[in-house]
């Protein structure tokens, strides 16, 4: 069965050597996020926990730059080319989540 034609679906359009990069680093956190959970299990000393946990935010952050970096100079640049000035407010809406 086909899939149900959307014209206000948008998808991005991520380079295969993108997407394994990404996939690669969030299986590499979900690892690390289940490591925290189970040394939470075994009563590790907190601050060890702490540390761990700054490093998957560290590894978040690596993601989210990769992926703005992505969406700036494809869906954005693409979209201001289309004349669809509104990306930028959406973009910005973006940036300030990213940033609390």
């Amino acid at each position: 069965m086909a899939e149900p034609v959307c014209e206000h679906c948008r998808k991005a359009h991520h380079s295969d050597k993108l997407k394994k990069d990404l996939i690669i680093r969030l299986n590499r956190i979900e690892g690390q996020v289940r490591g925290v959970g189970k040394m939470i299990d075994n009563d590790i000393y907190c601050d060890d926990v702490l540390n761990q946990v700054s490093s998957i935010q560290s590894a978040l952050n690596g993601v989210k730059k990769l992926l703005l970096e992505a969406h700036l100079k494809s869906c954005v640049t693409e979209q201001i080319q289309n004349g669809e000035l509104e990306v930028i407010d959406e973009l910005m809406i973006t940036i300030d989540k990213m940033l609390k």
